[in-house]
């Protein structure tokens, strides 16, 4: 009789959200591989049994995104393509029990703390002295770097607390440790990522220790580049710009999603600070760093914005002049304090908002960029394509920003490397420019 043989596992990670999730999809990956299973992240179909999605809950785009990803990997697994699928990641933590009914193909849920109860579900052990390993599925040359989880804000629109729980921050030595194993393998760019960067360090040292933590990372050798992602503004720690200034390796450049312009929006969404506050702490930040470059998001059509309201916002943005601006329409969230306002901007209003706030950013976006042209920058090299290398300055982060073009015509760059580039033409998003 002939023995019957199990067909070894092989995963794929899908990835769906924020850089958030792809930092855990690659603590996963690397738990995984650790156990001497295969993985890879978003494979050809035919390359593995098992699936593993991550999911995002955020807006109503990202739960339809991530419900519909699911659905197709529960067809695959109905064709016989796969045959094992497991959802993890926000919407699975929010919203598993009303989902199970609906997708029975779907082995098993897990929520966004669950990652040892994943990997035994997959015979694999949990590694401890693994912490902060990762398999990365960026470039070699830049890696997304969580440095605590959760959230203790209140604002009213948003269901992260719900998903991810409360703030816990990652040891500042851990923290240290892995920025030394992320040079080690050649990664020259973190950039910094959290719910919210500022609350760093409240609940392991009393005290907010963004600063200290980036003094500590830009002693690491064979970082080139730190960058700071998602700040909140109210309570801002105003030490973390000294910081910046002083140290080389810290990019001038600030993600800080403010939401609205208006006082009377800000109030509703429960941001704890005014127009004119954000404005002052604008200017401070500019003052501090001259030359830095603030990237912010907003909100439109947000329960009870008016037409006033929406016309401030727009002079705010006018006087403001952020570098980088991106605009979302309001998602209606169960749950959170909003959810109990009217969803009052009808969804073509918010949709006509939002374009006109974007409108209005292009135009400031060319201006600045027209303002750089004949200048010489110091840009890092993230790929080649379309007869272009595609780069960045210090002023943007990757997918979300800018980019440099650069003919490949015009000399030999490494992918990975620096460069010193002068720009020679502009346009909203994007630059052009020659090696020097």
């Amino acid at each position: 009789m002939k023995a019957r043989t199990r067909k070894p596992t092989k995963v794929n990670v899908v990835t769906l959200g924020c850089s958030k999730n792809t930092f855990d999809s690659e603590v996963m990956m690397a738990q995984l591989r650790a156990n001497g299973i295969a993985v890879e992240h978003e494979a050809r179909p035919d390359g593995h049994n098992v699936v593993v999605i991550n999911t995002c809950g955020f807006i109503e785009n990202a739960k339809q995104e991530s419900i519909d990803t699911i659905l197709g990997w529960a067809a695959a697994k109905d064709r016989g393509e796969v045959e094992k699928v497991y959802v993890t990641g926000c919407l699975s933590q929010r919203y598993a029990p009303e989902l199970k009914e609906g997708i029975p193909q779907v082995d098993a849920w897990f929520g966004t703390r669950d990652l040892p109860r994943l990997l035994k579900t997959l015979k694999a052990d949990y590694k401890h002295e693994l912490v902060g390993e990762r398999l990365l599925t960026t470039p070699a040359h830049f890696a997304y770097f969580k440095i605590s989880e959760g959230c203790d804000r209140k604002c009213s629109f948003c269901a992260i607390p719900l998903m991810r729980g409360r703030h816990v921050s990652t040891p500042m030595e851990q923290l240290v440790a892995q920025a030394k194993g992320l040079a080690a393998q050649g990664v020259k760019e973190l950039m910094l990522i959290a719910q919210d960067l500022t609350y760093y360090g409240l609940d392991l040292y009393g005290k907010r220790n963004l600063a200290d933590l980036l003094a500590r990372l830009s002693d690491v050798e064979g970082i080139d580049w730190i960058r700071l992602h998602y700040a909140f503004p109210s309570g801002f720690p105003m030490e973390v710009l000294d910081v910046m200034r002083e140290r080389p390796n810290i990019c001038n450049y600030l993600d800080m999603p403010l939401q609205h312009g208006s006082t009377r929006m800000l109030t509703r969404m429960r941001r704890g600070i005014t127009q004119e506050k954000t404005e002052a702490l604008v200017d401070s930040i500019r003052g501090t760093v001259p030359g830095i470059a603030i990237r912010t998001t907003l909100i439109a059509g947000f329960p009870g914005e008016t037409e006033d309201d929406h016309a401030d916002n727009l002079r705010w943005i006018e006087r403001m002049r952020f570098d980088r601006l991106g605009c979302f329409t309001y998602s209606h969230e169960e749950d959170t304090h909003a959810h109990t306002m009217a969803d009052d901007v009808p969804a073509d209003v918010k949709e006509q908002r939002a374009q006109e706030v974007m409108e209005l950013q292009a135009g400031i976006s060319l201006e600045l960029n027209q303002a750089k042209v004949g200048r010489t920058y110091r840009v890092l090299v993230d790929k080649a394509e379309g007869g272009h290398y595609i780069a960045r300055t210090e002023f943007d982060s990757p997918e979300v920003d800018n980019e440099v073009l650069i003919p490949t015509a015009s000399g030999h760059l490494r992918i990975g490397d620096f460069a010193e580039v002068k720009i020679t033409a502009a346009r909203e998003h994007h630059l052009e420019a020659v090696p020097v």
